[in-house]
């Protein structure tokens, strides 16, 4: 009898189709598995370009969050961060690509970022934030190489990992209408349409007309309907700049134009600004509720991204788990000190990167493509400035709408489901953060577990998950208890 072997990294079914995988495949296929896991290069190629366009709009916002002035009033130079910015994701993204071997990539986490500008620069000076991303990086890839990461995935139950990719959908769908000009904050209420009630200006109208095309060619099942649409709607974009006369006003600062030339020379200033001293003054309590925040914003972010898209790719097993995960999680703690260390922030999985999974990206491959492309954007960075963000945001819509489908997979007659599953869905795009829809999710888990006399079922992960996010919620008070505001 032939005893079977599995490639390193390969899925358990595609282990199962070893043996009929075609003879005289290519270094390339059988590396990144392409034909085991039934994609192409074309759909590869394909989806990592489409994963890159969705995702390069954080090469313009990233460096504006960033802007703020440190303890010592210092600022970051916008070259230099647009720079960092596009080194981090494409080390990160090639590392993810090579490593990994999954169709993931990584940029800024708008959620890290955002943690240091309002929680650790008012304290510290922006090399010692880059630093608090090195010692947040590290802590997550310790978890990793303990298991305990994986396992923490892996413990989570399946319903709330459906509620996961279905919340991320609603999640990602909001931002890119918000992205786009069709959602705004209304006086009266939370949010409204557009500005004051009516969507106003040609930038949303090409949104909508975007968002309808790519509906349209997926309606009629055309492959390549995202990037189709992307490039249909940059184009239109660049016409009615130019015919309607419209501005940076008009655009948001996104107008789909060069300005000089296509190529410049990357400033590297702040590749290597990191620094571990000067944390005395916020004292060990202090130091630790920042690292807890960061590590709270890398981690179960990350964890839900990699459930959604993992899942949505089809490399997630019947019970929802990934074989291979160890590698990829390791590559994404990985990010945040990678980050640091190039100075544009914590690196962490994108959920963009389901717009390539929406156009037949299942492995590594993709991420290389996409990691070659932030490359690029090293001397080629006004190009980026081509694909304005409103346009964008309509692929976001579009995977939003994609990921609802695994609601077909929730029994909603089921209560002791359905209700932590609506709140993790619901809490994701309300109180846009992740993070606190997962919570929200596995604290009504486990107590609506113990309502039903079952406090064993959620596992020992699970009551850790629990406290965890208990803390979590109640971190305000809890600081200032310690008199730590």
């Amino acid at each position: 009898m032939t005893q079977q072997t599995t490639e390193p990294g390969a899925t358990a079914e595609e282990a199962g189709r070893g043996s009929r995988q075609p003879a005289g495949r290519g270094w390339l296929d059988r590396y990144f598995h392409i034909s085991a896991r039934g994609s192409t290069l074309a759909a590869e190629v394909r989806g990592g370009i489409t994963t890159f366009m969705a995702m390069c709009y954080i090469l313009l916002l990233n460096p504006l969050i960033l802007s703020t002035p440190d303890v010592e009033h210092h600022t970051l130079d916008h070259a230099a961060l647009v720079t960092a910015t596009s080194l981090a994701a494409a080390v990160s993204t090639l590392l993810m690509g090579i490593v990994g071997r999954v169709p993931l990539a990584l940029a800024a986490g708008l959620n890290v970022s955002a943690a240091l500008t309002t929680q650790v620069v008012p304290n510290m000076t922006w090399p010692q934030a880059m630093g608090m991303c090195v010692v947040y990086g590290v802590v997550i890839m310790l978890l990793v190489v303990t298991g305990l990461r994986e396992m923490i995935m892996n413990a989570i139950p399946l319903p709330l990992k459906h509620a996961i990719t279905m919340g991320i959908g609603m999640f990602v769908a909001l931002i890119g209408l918000v992205k786009a000009g069709f959602v705004g904050v209304g006086k009266g209420s939370p949010v409204t349409l557009g500005l004051g009630g009516q969507l106003t200006g040609w930038p949303v109208l090409l949104f909508c007309l975007t968002l309808l095309l790519i509906f349209m060619l997926q309606a009629r099942r055309v492959p390549g309907a995202l990037l189709i649409g992307i490039v249909v709607g940059s184009l239109a974009s660049i016409v009615v700049t130019n015919v309607a006369g419209l501005t940076d006003k008009d655009w948001g600062g996104t107008t789909p134009a060069l300005h000089g030339s296509a190529v410049s020379m990357p400033d590297f200033s702040l590749f290597g600004h990191v620094d571990f001293g000067g944390w005395g003054q916020m004292g060990a309590i202090g130091v630790t509720m920042i690292v807890f925040t960061l590590v709270l914003a890398g981690f179960f972010d990350a964890m839900a991204t990699i459930i959604g898209v993992g899942t949505e790719a089809g490399l997630a097993d019947s019970k929802g788990r990934m074989p291979g995960l160890s590698r990829a999680l390791l590559v994404d703690g990985a990010g945040g000190a990678i980050g640091g260390v190039a100075g544009g922030s914590g690196q962490t999985v994108f959920i963009e990167s389901a717009t390539g999974v929406g156009e037949g990206a299942r492995t590594g491959l993709s991420a290389v493509v996409t990691g070659l492309f932030f490359a690029a954007c090293l001397f080629f960075t006004p190009l980026t400035a081509l694909v304005p963000s409103q346009v964008a945001a309509a692929a976001l819509v579009v995977i939003g709408s994609m990921m609802m489908s695994t609601a077909a997979h929730v029994d909603w007659s089921d209560r002791s489901v359905a209700i932590p599953v609506f709140l993790t869905v619901a809490l994701m795009p309300f109180t846009y953060s992740i993070t606190a829809g997962v919570g929200a999710g596995v604290i009504a888990y486990t107590a609506i577990r113990t309502a039903q006399g079952r406090v064993r079922e959620p596992g020992a992960f699970m009551w850790g998950l629990t406290v965890v996010f208990l803390v979590y919620f109640a971190l305000h008070p809890i600081e200032g208890l310690l008199g730590v505001r």
